[in-house]
């Protein structure tokens, strides 16, 4: 086990002069960026409409959410993310902003997001974030991130979450596409993350997180990482197959799950004595183009979609 700072060893309150790009990074703006893209993509396809300042608003909610969660998560994780070359730099361990500050300003956005979100929008689609927030800062931050290897598999429901969000913020409801729209993101979790972990175990082993690399090993961890890869590249197709979008999307999400399973047959031919690990490095960039042209592919259909059905109206 790594030896790190407990996070409450200090107890000395201290203003900080962190100014509000600080603040901004706790947001983790990359993953937030994702977040609501997905979220989007879920309010455009539901079935229905939404008066577009209260669209507005909900898109804002579910951003302000997943940021709050973003805090919170480095607010728990300094400790850890101290000791690791990639989260070095985070506000927090950096001594940018202490760790009582970014608590407070998690725990002030969640509220305020959920509470936005239910008041204005509805209730139910606040629900959904209010759990999305404590799934991932509680359930995978405090729990299983420091428990099990199968972290990232159960803690990858909170980032798959959003486009159920976005879709129940229109309809007020969940429907089976949106559990459609919601698995694409689950399974593509796995490989997408344990792709990182496989070139960045070292950072893993000195932080103490059983990733699974660390735990079960990197020839287990690469028939996994394919394993994942043959469910993900059919489900990334099944919203064709069901006949929520047209052929268009299909040929694209045939070809991206194609390239997926491929990007993951090189990692799993890539010998134990590959240090580089290139063909992993290659997948984890992949995997980041693949969710976002598929959802983009959903988003472009479901808007084609909805402007001939207007057309013919």
């Amino acid at each position: 086990m790594a030896l790190v700072h407990n996070r409450f060893d200090d107890q000395t309150i201290r203003m900080s002069e962190a100014t509000a790009g600080d603040f901004f990074a706790l947001l983790k703006p990359r993953v937030m960026s994702l977040v609501v893209f997905t979220a989007f993509v879920g309010m455009v396809a539901a079935p229905a409409t939404i008066n577009p300042f209260l669209a507005i608003v909900a898109i804002l909610a579910i951003a302000i959410g997943a940021g709050a969660s973003g805090a919170l998560n480095m607010w728990y994780d300094a400790d850890i993310d101290a000791v690791m070359t990639r989260t070095a730099s985070r506000p927090v361990p950096s001594g940018k902003v202490p760790p009582h500050e970014a608590l407070t300003f998690g725990l002030v956005l969640s509220a305020l997001s959920v509470m936005t979100l239910g008041v204005l929008v509805n209730w139910l689609s606040a629900a959904l974030l209010a759990f999305t927030i404590f799934f991932y800062a509680v359930i995978y931050t405090m729990w299983l991130k420091r428990w099990t290897p199968q972290n990232i598999v159960i803690g990858g429901a909170a980032g798959a979450l959003p486009p159920m969000i976005g879709w129940a913020a229109v309809t007020g409801s969940v429907s089976f596409e949106s559990v459609v729209l919601f698995l694409i993101t689950f399974l593509w979790t796995p490989p997408h993350f344990w792709a990182l972990a496989l070139f960045k175990s070292q950072d893993y082993e000195r932080a103490g997180i059983p990733m699974m690399p660390n735990v079960a090993g990197e020839a287990s961890t690469r028939r996994q990482i394919f394993a994942y890869s043959l469910l993900l590249a059919p489900v990334g197709v099944a919203p064709w197959l069901l006949g929520y979008t047209t052929i268009g999307y299909g040929v694209v999400s045939l070809a991206l799950g194609a390239g997926f399973v491929w990007y993951a047959w090189k990692v799993l031919r890539m010998p134990d004595s590959d240090r580089v690990m290139k063909p992993a490095k290659q997948l984890f960039a992949y995997s980041l183009l693949y969710l976002f042209v598929i959802f983009a592919a959903y988003l472009a259909d479901s808007i084609i979609e909805r402007v001939f059905a207007l057309g013919g109206a």
